[in-house]
């Protein structure tokens, strides 16, 4: 099979992770996985949501809002504040997003305070929420570090983690869907995992037709083998700043 964009079945479309787009933020990232741009960018709140008052649990939280510009997508969207609600399709990615992020942080080394992360889909080719993931969690890194060298305090950040689309298109396994291949996809798969190689979640339908245990585990490897290209990109951008170690440093991250 050949790809609409003549890549590799194996091959993820180019990603650059651009730090410190914003000035205000905590932390910023614009990500960009081919035609797919996402701005996300980590605020800290001194305080947490008044649900968790009641908790006998100490600690903080991390929590997610996402959006599409208008201009993002070929046939322009409305802004869902024109319609005075969010879309369901909305809820469940910030809602996605905001678990995702939670796995890579210790909320009781947090401390009594939120971690706000907005993510905008500036370009949309496909791969929105995982872009989003994976540009986010390099931003909240970033946050978490900063305030840690800035106020003594531990730092909260465990771990990184990405997220990468998998599926089949055209009866062949394939890694990082544009929207055209999407669209028409045989099996659609969003994976997100840990550093460490551990699985958040993985989100798999299939179109016309059910798929076997056995494509499932082929998808998966796939999908690993994209996160980690994905992982490596991360870190390079955070070495970059002069707060993570490069390799074999010897110094913990």
């Amino acid at each position: 099979m050949r790809r609409i964009d003549g890549r590799a079945a194996d091959e993820l479309r180019p990603v650059t992770l651009e730090l410190d787009y914003l000035a205000h933020p905590a932390a910023s990232v614009l990500i960009s996985c081919g035609g797919t741009r996402v701005l996300t960018a980590v605020t800290f709140e001194e305080r947490i949501p008044l649900w968790m008052k009641n908790r006998q649990e100490p600690g903080g939280w991390i929590t997610c809002e996402y959006g599409m510009l208008p201009a993002s997508t070929g046939e322009r969207m409305k802004r869902e504040a024109a319609a005075g609600k969010q879309g369901g399709r909305t809820v469940e990615i910030q809602r996605l997003i905001g678990r995702s992020l939670r796995m890579s942080a210790d909320l009781l080394r947090l401390g009594e305070r939120t971690v706000l992360i907005d993510c905008d889909v500036i370009d949309a080719d496909g791969g929105t929420r995982c872009a989003s993931i994976t540009g986010a969690a390099a931003a909240l890194a970033l946050a978490c570090r900063r305030r840690a060298v800035r106020t003594g305090e531990p730092d909260p950040f465990k771990e990184l983690v990405a997220a990468v689309s998998v599926g089949v298109v055209e009866g062949e396994p394939v890694l990082d869907l544009c929207y055209a291949e999407d669209s028409t996809a045989e099996v659609d798969m969003n994976v997100v995992m840990s550093e460490s190689g551990r699985l958040i979640e993985i989100q798999g339908t299939a179109e016309g037709r059910p798929f076997s245990r056995s494509r499932l585990n082929e998808l998966l490897d796939l999908a690993e083998h994209g996160l980690h290209q994905l992982f490596a990109a991360q870190r390079a951008a955070l070495i970059r700043t002069g707060l993570w170690p490069a390799p074999n440093s010897g110094e913990a991250s």
